[in-house]
């Protein structure tokens, strides 16, 4: 009897918290139809106007413009210099190891409002402007640490012995990282790659505090929830949403039918 509602307790929690996740995701998506006036709050009609016209509201699309490329710029910096961390962490031992782990790992454990009033404090005690460039450098600076992390676990796993039969066929160091280690670490760089990028493009709380003038997508949504998000709104963060989800599941399919190459041969 245990063992019964044991197999069926966890399915149904499990469901429950899935669908309630999926409630404000389906909320923003219906209402990116609706024939909204000043206010997107209530249902006033169906219509495909906001989605034909996403930059019908002021302002939403080049929010949206500065989050991709804060974000775009950010992964690139954040992915390349965390590889690197990742890789030097991993195999290279050194009288301060431990403590580059710690200082990885700290972002992480540091709420963003104490990283986002710590960035604005070195950017004004350096007389930096704030705006496009602070931005670009706070999120490369807390983006790191999660690339760090999911590099680190990827290079980990990783054979040494492989590269050492790369040196052992003739293989200059470069060649050996470029031709073996790479390419088994890019599903890891590119796993971290993303979740850069949604964490960037996500971000409110330190953007707020490092952007001076520049509204990006987070910030342009804050602001505007005091009116009334337009639809438009919606038709963004739907469509980011169905992208990212294409994106998922086209990996997942690319993994399923590598496996099934390999092992059909």
């Amino acid at each position: 009897m245990k063992t019964t509602i044991g197999r069926w307790l966890v399915p149904v929690f499990g469901g429950l918290a899935f669908i309630f996740l999926l409630v404000p995701v389906a909320y923003v998506f219906a209402f990116s139809f609706n024939d909204a006036g000043r206010t997107n709050l209530s249902w006033r009609g169906f219509t495909l106007e906001n989605w034909l016209n996403p930059c019908g509201a002021p302002a939403v699309c080049e929010a949206l413009g500065n989050s991709l490329q804060i974000g775009a710029i950010a992964t690139v910096l954040a992915t390349a210099l965390g590889t690197a961390i990742a890789i030097g962490l991993v195999r290279y031992r050194f009288r301060l190891n431990a403590t580059a782990n710690m200082l990885i790992f700290l972002p992480l454990a540091t709420p963003e409002v104490v990283l986002g009033a710590s960035l604005l404090a070195q950017f004004l005690n350096i007389g930096a402007e704030l705006g496009l460039g602070t931005i670009i450098i706070a999120h490369t600076m807390f983006c790191i640490s999660f690339v760090v992390v999911t590099v680190k676990a990827r290079v980990a796993s990783l054979d040494p012995k492989l590269e050492e039969a790369a040196s052992d066929l003739y293989a200059s160091p470069l060649q050996a990282f470029w031709r073996v280690t790479f390419p088994l670490l890019l599903p890891g760089i590119v796993a971290a790659a993303l979740l850069a990028f949604a964490m960037s493009f996500d971000d409110f709380i330190i953007t707020n505090f490092n952007s001076g003038n520049v509204t990006t997508f987070p910030k342009f949504i804050y602001v505007s929830a005091t009116r009334g998000i337009p639809a438009q709104a919606n038709v963004i963060g739907s469509a980011m949403f169905i992208i990212a989800l294409a994106i998922v599941i086209g990996g997942q399919i690319l993994s399923h039918r590598r496996a099934r190459t390999l092992a059909a041969r």
